[in-house]
């Protein structure tokens, strides 16, 4: 008789991102001329003082536990890292860090759901947010945007997706897989209908703040609409922004309860997070900003590079996003001229004949469209376009 796994796993699918990966790694372990378009990381190193401040972290002992919900020291730098960037203010009882803020919002998930609650997901969305509210019991609800709304839910999209069962709405701004970000104005006309409905807990992740370049200044929920900073919980890390995914930092501010909540299904789980990436991470806000700037600068022109090529190639169209270092384009004419039946079999031609991975857009709740990721040289980019380019025409 073999052993039988949870009711649960039959509600949760493997992430499509770590199979990507995946499938890259075993690809050039064959000895295949393999590019990768699916990581979401940047192709950055971590900058040297965030190094040092960790290399010194552990000649100086600080091998040990830490508070469950982050070092003193690493939170009064997101205190003042939300002052500084956001205009929001919280207190050290309101910051919780985490093993990254896919771990943030996990806590999250299971601190604030309960069984049949509904949690809104707009769509294209980051392919684990239903997986985690499924795991939590909760019912994801999709609101289905698409390349002509910019990938933004309206405010009347938002208002007939609320029932009495909706706890939670997820808002990731700028968006992976998308780019796009909501500007102040748009996050006010959302902000009317949540103010409405006080028991609405609304993840704002905003962990790709600082990869941003649309001609309106980024802009957090809670610093748009005051009246929801109670309703808001802002989910932030040091992963992208400051190239430091392995590091396994993720933070959040938000109601002291909810904040509270979270740290306790934290301290069942993990515990404190790794005391070393703490220091670094705590000299990564503290520390000279100019190398966020730079890898910012890189990949606005990668975005300006592949957005163009993109659209040179047959039945390929893609949108320019403001944020993130992702393309999304939409593929449906590329999947009818080979008469394909949707966006995984194209990704697989891609992948067999071409060698260039790509995700597919269904995981992401966006079939027909495919996800680029350009964290990674422009000569890579020019060769993937030269080579999907080829087999399309």
């Amino acid at each position: 008789m073999s052993l039988t796994v949870s009711e649960r796993m039959s509600r949760v699918m493997p992430s499509a991102t770590s199979a990507v990966l995946g499938l890259a790694a075993r690809l050039r372990e064959e000895g295949k001329d393999v590019i990768s378009l699916g990581a979401g990381e940047p192709d950055f190193d971590t900058p040297e003082h965030v190094k040092e401040a960790a290399i010194k972290a552990i000649r100086d002992g600080q091998t040990k536990y830490t508070a469950i919900d982050g070092t003193s020291s690493l939170k009064t730098a997101i205190q003042h890292k939300f002052e500084r960037d956001n205009g929001l203010s919280y207190r050290h009882d309101e910051i919780l860090v985490s093993c990254g803020a896919k771990h943030t919002l996990f806590n999250l998930c299971m601190g604030v759901l309960s069984a049949g609650d509904e949690a809104i997901i707009p769509t294209p969305y980051w392919v684990s947010y239903p997986d985690m509210v499924r795991v939590a019991d909760g019912v994801p609800i999709t609101i289905p945007t698409g390349i002509e709304s910019g990938f933004k839910i309206t405010p009347e999209q938002l208002e007939a997706a609320i029932t009495g069962r909706t706890r939670m709405l997820f808002l990731n701004s700028p968006s992976n897989p998308s780019g796009s970000s909501y500007t102040r104005q748009e996050l006010e006309a959302l902000g009317e209908v949540l103010v409405r409905h006080p028991q609405i807990v609304i993840a704002a992740d905003d962990i790709y703040e600082h990869i941003h370049w649309g001609d309106d200044a980024f802009c957090s929920l809670a610093t748009a609409v005051p009246e929801l900073k109670e309703q808001t919980v802002t989910i932030n890390g040091v992963s992208k922004c400051y190239a430091m995914t392995g590091w396994r930092i993720g933070y959040a501010g938000g109601p002291a309860h909810v904040i509270g909540a979270m740290k306790t299904i934290q301290s069942q789980v993990t515990s404190n997070p790794c005391s070393i990436s703490q220091a670094a991470a705590a000299a990564a806000l503290n520390g000279d900003q100019a190398c966020v700037a730079e890898m910012n600068r890189a990949y606005r022109e990668r975005s300006d590079y592949i957005v163009e090529a993109l659209n040179s190639i047959p039945g390929f169209e893609c949108r320019r996003g403001e944020g993130a270092f992702y393309a999304f384009p939409r593929v449906t004419g590329a999947i009818e001229a080979k008469g394909f039946r949707d966006d995984y079999e194209l990704v697989d031609l891609f992948l067999k004949e071409a060698i260039v991975v790509l995700v597919p857009g269904s995981p992401f709740g966006a079939p027909g469209y495919v996800r680029i990721s350009f964290a990674c040289s422009i000569r890579e980019l020019e060769e993937a376009v030269r080579r999907m380019a080829a087999i399309m025409r």
